[in-house]
């Protein structure tokens, strides 16, 4: 399991790196405004559907199922049951890609409503959002082998398919800035090719292991309606998440050009430390509380539930001030370049430093989320993302009226704040979660030990500014040097990051031993 880990780890980790190009390039040749803008919303709706489809409900009902029949009825009738999913799955989604793209101009009324204020945007995005909206079939599908692979421990192939996502994106790209084109145009084929590149590549695998799926009539069978039951829930689960993104999306919409790529950016930064501490934290800590919780060890469930909430903390909040205090710079280096201007820049640090407060909420959820997986509730969580969906959808409405793209940034961090204290405050009242002295004890440490960091930062921004001047850029005035603000920015991130480390250790807030111990403890559930 620990290999397993790593090579999904390693392969996400290198999507994220290979995203990142991804994003910088198109913010590079596309900019930030009404093409952009457009792009990103007809990318949104095959990945919010793929969500709801494929994603985690597919593989949270497909793979138990799957491995069950290959355990107790051998690989004949697995195989027979992946292929009556495949048949049923495929079926539904053609017949709802058919009826998505012939109805795609009155579902963009309802993604972007403030498309229809620029002349010729509606269209845009309507063209856009047809070609490209068929990667949901395919990558749906391509989900459905990544379960086959996974469940016969077959992990390499399966989690390097998103890294052809962005290598055939950034191909595609490239590609429409050789010929002169569209180039939007052309990242929206490249979503269909990298749909259909994904789906071949792990065919081939299939085929290669012996599993290559068989075209059937679809059917109703039992194994098929108990996979329907248990993927309604997860995908209910998800799609508050994905509904939340398409509201902030949908009210940018309506702020004005360039507001949805300005929150897309800054997304994109703000969630790189929640998809590699959240993500590792929730794998780590939901196996070892579902086992302790059955064993009827409670105490031990509390306490790791403890230490998750430390580390969570301890990596988050030196990263939300990180972020927060070096917005500007970052933006700079990262996306202002070609098309995006220093107007752009101005508007996506003001949006990052906005989702930056929310950042520890996010990850923390993470972190809160095992404490009922674990004992069979998957209804609190959904219920408490339900209230803060709707805390988030009332603040942004307010707050965008006098800030514009950032109120509705500022609104998600809120409602990601809300989401955790919900999720906190029913664990506590539950007695399933009791913060110990060491978590108390540890807890203003950090923080002490961030305002340092912080302070650190904040000279070595004043030093940067007194030897160039307008490196990163001043109002309304572009950036500096490329190389050199590149440069400065990674001396100041690795210099900020030595000082909480070196006030971390001093402090108390934390010590080698206790990584060390926390893995101890892990491995032998693992």
């Amino acid at each position: 399991m620990f290999r397993a880990f790593a090579t999904v780890g390693g392969y996400t980790m290198l999507s994220r790196i290979t995203g990142f190009v991804r994003e910088i390039l198109t913010a590079t040749f596309l900019g930030a405004g009404a093409v952009s803008d457009a792009f990103f919303i007809a990318f949104q709706l095959p990945n919010l559907f793929r969500s709801l489809f494929a994603e985690g409900a597919f593989s949270a009902g497909f793979v138990p199922i799957f491995a069950q029949r290959l355990e107790q009825d051998g690989k004949e009738r697995a195989k027979a049951f992946a292929d009556q999913a495949f048949a049923m799955l495929g079926m539904v989604l053609l017949a709802f890609t058919v009826l998505m793209i012939l109805f795609m101009p009155a579902v963009l009324y309802l993604m972007a409503p403030g498309f229809d204020r620029v002349p010729g945007q509606m269209e845009r995005a309507t063209d856009l959002a047809r070609i490209a909206f068929p990667y949901l079939l395919f990558v749906s599908l391509t989900m459905l082998q990544s379960g086959v692979l996974n469940a016969l421990n077959h992990y390499a192939v399966a989690a390097a398919a998103p890294v052809l996502l962005n290598i055939t994106l950034i191909a595609a790209l490239l590609i429409g800035v050789g010929a002169d084109g569209d180039r939007a145009v052309f990242l929206a084929w490249g979503v269909f090719a990298a749909g259909v590149v994904q789906f071949i590549w792990l065919a081939a695998e299939c085929r290669r292991i012996g599993m290559q799926f068989k075209l059937v009539r679809p059917r109703l069978t039992p194994d098929v309606k108990l996979l329907l039951a248990r993927m309604l829930p997860v995908a209910f689960g998800a799609g508050i998440y994905q509904i939340n993104l398409v509201v902030n999306k949908n009210i940018a919409s309506l702020v004005g050009e360039g507001a949805v790529s300005w929150i897309n950016y800054a997304d994109r930064v703000n969630l790189l430390p929640v998809g590699i501490f959240g993500v590792a934290i929730g794998i780590a800590l939901l196996p070892l509380l579902a086992r302790q919780i059955q064993a009827g060890n409670d105490a031990g469930a509390i306490a790791n539930q403890n230490r998750a909430i430390e580390v969570s903390l301890l990596l988050t909040i030196p990263s939300a001030a990180g972020i927060a205090m070096l917005a500007e710079p970052i933006t700079s280096v990262l996306f202002e370049h070609g098309a995006f201007t220093p107007r752009d820049r101005e508007a996506v640090a003001a949006a990052l430093l906005a989702f930056s407060f929310g950042l520890p909420a996010y990850v923390l959820n993470k972190a809160l989320t095992p404490g009922f997986f674990g004992r069979h509730d998957t209804k609190t969580p959904v219920k408490a993302s339900v209230v803060a969906l709707l805390v988030n959808i009332v603040i942004a409405i307010a707050l965008m009226r006098s800030f514009g793209h950032v109120g509705i940034a500022l609104a998600t961090s809120i409602s990601a704040w809300l989401n955790a204290a919900l999720l906190t405050v029913i664990l506590y009242r539950r007695k399933h979660l009791i913060p110990d002295a060491r978590l108390l004890r540890r807890l203003p440490r950090v923080i002490l030990a961030t305002l340092l960091m912080t302070a650190a930062l904040w000279g070595g921004l004043i030093l940067v500014e007194d030897h160039f001047w307008a490196l990163f850029g001043a109002p309304g005035a572009a950036s500096g040097n490329n190389l050199v603000r590149g440069l400065a920015l990674l001396v100041l991130i690795g210099g900020g990051g030595l000082v909480f480390a070196v006030s971390a250790v001093v402090l108390g807030a934390a010590q080698r031993s206790d990584l060390d111990s926390f893995r101890r403890r892990k491995t032998p559930a693992a």
